[in-house]
Formats: structure tokens, sequence, C-alpha cells
């Protein structure tokens, strides 16, 4: 009997120690970023873009657009974030990122001091950028003759 009293009280105080304990914190959903669903669907709104001409200072598709009204307009769009609008505030926009950790829907900013030129990166050594006057938007590879020679640094917004 005494064994059984025993066993009820212990069971008893067991149960009003989890009765007493905090329920579990809630945590918030971790953030999204660029290598996510979101990052995806930047780099496709980004690419269904292609073809826009080019404007100095356009920052819409009926406008056109220079590169950073590019960032801007589907950052804006696809991400609810506005980013700086220029390229010399954009290339201290977000953390910086290797290019080994590079991922769909980062930065990619050309220029050292100062940064002349911006895209997104969509994948597979691939950017969406708005090159220059009376061209359009268009992908090119980081890797071409061009852009390889460039300076070039990665940012995660």
């Amino acid at each position: 009997m005494h064994r059984v009293l025993h066993c009820l009280l212990l069971l008893l105080a067991l149960g009003l120690a989890g009765c007493g304990s905090a329920p579990p914190a809630h945590r918030p959903p971790e953030p999204t970023t660029p290598s996510s669903e979101l990052g995806r669907d930047i780099a496709i709104h980004a690419m269904g873009l292609a073809g826009t001409p080019y404007r100095w200072g356009g920052n819409t598709p009926d406008s056109g657009f220079d590169c950073s009204g590019l960032i801007g307009y589907v950052y804006k769009n696809r991400a609810g974030v506005a980013p700086p609008r220029t390229v010399a505030q954009l290339a201290g926009f977000g953390q910086s990122v290797d290019a080994g950790d590079l991922r769909t829907g980062d930065l990619v900013i050309f220029g050292a001091d100062p940064a002349w030129h911006a895209g997104i990166y969509v994948g597979e050594g691939r950017f969406v950028h708005a090159p220059s006057t009376g061209g359009t938007v268009r992908l090119d590879r980081l890797d071409n003759r061009y852009w390889a020679r460039q300076p070039v640094r990665y940012r995660r917004p």
C-alpha cells in the first residue's frame, strides 16, 4: 500500500509540474530570403520584363527602366521592399554576399567605388539588367567577356 501511495503522489507531482510550466513560446516564421520561393518569383518577374526599353531615370514598364529603376520596380512589386533608388545606394543595401553564396534574387553590383551598374541574379550565372541607352532589359551571363572583367559585388536585400 505504501508503494502505491508513493507512486500516486509521484504521478500527482509530475502532473502538477506539467500544469505549472509555461506554454511553448510561439516562434515567428523565418524571414523569407531570396533563395526561397520569393527569390524565384523576383527572378521570374525580372526576366518577364526583358525587352522593356532602357530609359535613364525610368522605373516602370511603361516609361522604361534604368538599372536601379528595374530593381526597385521588381522588389517593390514582388517583395514589398523599396530599395534605394541609385546604384551607389544599392551598393550598401542589404547584406554583402560572397560569390559562392549567391542566390536567386540577390543583387549584382558592378564597379568598385563608385558602383555604376546593377542587376538581379536569376541563377545559373545569369542576371537581368537594364544596360544602357538604346538597349532593352535583358539577360546576361556574369562570365561573359565584358562583365567578367568588371569589379562585382553581391548584396542580399
